[in-house]
């Protein structure tokens, strides 16, 4: 396993999303974070202290769950556990920053905005992540990120809460090793 942002960094990290965020919206209002459910809650919420440390202004966040939206659903998941979107209020006319952990496809933050978009009509939508790690099948880029990676197709990259706080780290994905026939 290869640590890529330890602890400390994504926190320095997220408070300069959180300075950025602030600097291109000119302040915060109307502002809104969607973390996509799970990886991105806690980044939106964590991104949200940081504003609310800045600027004094507690802004809203909610979540979006992209289980029904994905381009896969009927083939990829058999039975889907579907959790709750939950909107802070009306998004008409707002700002919106979804959060994710790592973005890789695009195809999750497609399904997201498709999800955002049955809540209303947002004046905006931005996108922030911890990691970019390329591989795009959408035309779909990170507004904030925390690091740019590359890594094959085949590795993980994951974003894990290890108590003491976040840290993004590549994983090889292994395959089952085989154990060659004994000679007789």
């Amino acid at each position: 396993m290869r640590v890529l942002l330890d602890p400390d960094s994504i926190t320095r990290g997220l408070r300069r999303i959180a300075v950025e965020i602030i600097e291109r919206h000119r302040g915060t209002d109307g502002l809104v974070l969607l973390g996509v459910r799970r990886g991105g809650v806690p980044i939106a919420q964590r991104i949200a202290e940081w504003v609310r440390d800045l600027e004094g202004i507690q802004i809203p966040v909610g979540s979006v769950d992209i289980t029904l939206y994905r381009d896969d659903a009927a083939t990829a998941l058999p039975n889907p556990r579907i959790g709750p979107s939950e909107m802070p209020g009306p998004i008409d006319g707002k700002r919106v920053v979804i959060c994710d952990d790592v973005v890789f496809t695009g195809r999750t933050v497609r399904a997201a905005i498709d999800a955002v978009l049955d809540y209303g009509r947002p004046r905006r939508i931005e996108l922030a992540a911890i990691i970019d790690r390329g591989g795009r099948e959408l035309p779909i880029q990170p507004d904030y990120v925390l690091k740019q990676v590359e890594v094959t197709r085949d590795d993980r990259v994951d974003v894990l809460d290890e108590g003491d706080g976040l840290q993004a780290v590549v994983q090889p994905v292994t395959t089952p090793s085989v154990t060659p026939p004994k000679a007789q």
